[in-house]
C-alpha cells in the first residue's frame, strides 16, 4: 500500500483546501481493494463536539436534566481528537485488543483558514478553509457529557479525508446527507440539517472563548444512534459534496 499525499500547505503552514472536484479526488480514492492510502488532510488540532444533533440530544430523554448539569448544555461541549489519533482515508483502524466493536461517529469536520478569534456568526464562514469527512471512532460507553480519553483517543481513532473540498464547492454546508455503510450496507443516514448550532455558528461559539489557528478541525457532532463495527468490516462514511472516508478495521497485530 502506498500514501497519497494532497499539496494542502503552502510554507507558513496554513491549509489550502483544493479547488479540485469532489469527484477528482474521489475517484483517486476510490480505486479498488488495492488502491492508495492518503495521509490525513491537516494536522492541526481536531476538536469533536458533543450533542449538537437535535436527535442525540433528544435521545438523552430525561437524563438531560438529572444532575450534574441538570439542563441541556447552554454551550458547545468540546473534546481533543489528539495527533495520534488522526489517520487518512484507506488507512486500516486497529481495534484494541481490549474491546470487541467500535461506535462509528460520522461527522463532517470543518477545517479552519484564517486565524478565528470572537468571530461574529455573519462573518464566520469566511474563516473556513474548507470540509471533510471525520469518523469520530470512540470505544462504546455510557459516557455522555465527560467521555474518558480512553473511550475516544486511541490510535487511530480519528480517520478523516480523503481531501479538504474548498468552501466555495459545498455552499450549503447546513443541509449535508451523511451515510454510513458496513461492508456496503448503509446502517446510518443523518443530515447537519439536524444540528442545534449550524456550521456559521457553533464556529462563532466556540471562537467566543478559544482561538482556533488555520489547519485545525472542528467537528460538527455525531447523530444519534452512532452503528457499530468490529475487526474485518469496512466502514465508509458519505457526506454529500464533500466526500467518501472508507477504513477497514483490523485486530490488534495486524495492518
Amino acid at each position: 500500500m502506498f500514501m497519497l499525499e494532497q499539496s494542502l500547505a503552502h510554507p507558513q503552514g496554513e491549509p489550502l483546501a483544493t479547488e479540485a472536484s469532489v469527484a477528482h479526488w474521489q475517484a483517486l480514492a476510490s480505486t479498488g481493494q488495492h488502491g492508495p492510502a492518503f495521509v490525513p488532510p491537516t494536522r492541526g488540532t481536531v476538536y469533536g463536539t458533543l450533542l449538537n444533533h437535535r436527535d442525540a440530544l433528544a435521545a438523552l430523554g430525561d437524563q438531560v436534566h438529572a444532575a450534574p448539569y441538570k439542563a441541556p448544555p447552554k454551550a458547545p461541549i468540546l473534546y481533543i481528537k489528539p495527533r495520534n489519533t488522526v489517520i487518512g482515508h484507506r488507512v486500516p483502524v486497529v481495534v484494541p485488543a481490549d474491546v470487541t466493536e467500535l461506535e462509528i461517529g460520522a461527522t463532517l469536520g470543518i477545517v479552519i483558514g484564517r486565524t478565528a478569534s470572537r468571530v461574529a456568526e455573519a462573518e464566520a464562514l469566511a474563516f473556513v478553509a474548507g470540509y471533510t469527512v471525520v469518523n469520530d471512532i470512540s470505544v462504546p460507553h455510557a459516557s455522555v457529557y465527560r467521555p474518558s480519553m480512553r473511550f475516544k483517543c486511541r490510535d487511530g481513532f480519528c480517520p478523516m479525508g480523503p481531501a479538504i473540498v474548498a468552501r466555495a464547492l459545498v455552499p450549503t454546508p447546513d443541509a449535508l446527507g451523511i451515510a454510513v455503510a458496513i461492508d456496503g450496507e448503509t446502517v446510518q443516514r443523518s443530515s447537519t440539517a439536524g444540528l442545534v448550532r449550524p456550521v456559521a455558528r457553533l464556529i462563532a461559539d466556540v471562537t467566543e472563548f478559544m482561538t482556533l489557528f488555520p489547519g485545525d478541525v472542528l467537528t460538527v457532532g455525531v447523530a444519534a444512534g452512532a452503528p457499530r463495527a468490529r475487526a474485518g468490516q469496512t466502514v465508509t462514511i458519505t457526506i454529500h459534496g464533500v466526500g467518501q472516508l472508507e477504513n477497514t478495521l483490523v485486530a490488534g497485530g495486524q495492518s
